[in-house]
């Protein structure tokens, strides 16, 4: 093994490790300020870009199974935050929409986190910040 594969092991290591603690933290954070987990954030927010995307899609778009997307929209519908109706155009199909109140609480999540991400990232200078941002996307387009 050379040292640029042994050096993109370590690195996949570390994305693979801050991702989880990342995403940890932001499900710790979000359980005790306003009572959802990071996964079904991760639903409003998806909700926010594309309202009324079905239930498939989103799982795709999450790279979830439809049974976990499922479970947290069960979850998200009992707190009042989305709501299924029938798809006028297929009436098989029900599309999700964000409440006002899934809304509201989706823009206090995204505060919260912001804040969070900001402490996490602040031993990061915002040059760097910003070259491993682009870095990241070049990554990303590579792999979409």
């Amino acid at each position: 093994m050379n040292n640029d594969s042994k050096d993109s092991s370590v690195l996949a290591y570390h994305i693979h490790y801050l991702a989880s603690d990342l995403a940890r933290h932001s499900d710790q954070i979000l359980q005790e300020q306003l009572g959802i987990g990071f996964a079904q954030y991760k639903i409003l927010m998806a909700l926010q870009g594309k309202p009324g995307i079905g239930q498939k899609d989103l799982a795709g778009n999450l790279g979830q199974t439809e049974a976990s997307v499922s479970r947290q929209m069960k979850l998200l519908r009992s707190k009042a935050m989305v709501e299924s109706r029938v798809n006028p155009k297929n009436k098989r199909q029900h599309l999700t929409l964000i409440t006002f109140k899934g809304q509201r609480v989706q823009e206090a999540a995204l505060a919260l986190l912001d804040n969070q991400h900001e402490k996490f990232f602040a031993v990061i200078s915002p040059k760097t910040q910003r070259q491993i941002i682009s870095d990241l996307n070049k990554l990303s387009k590579i792999h979409s």
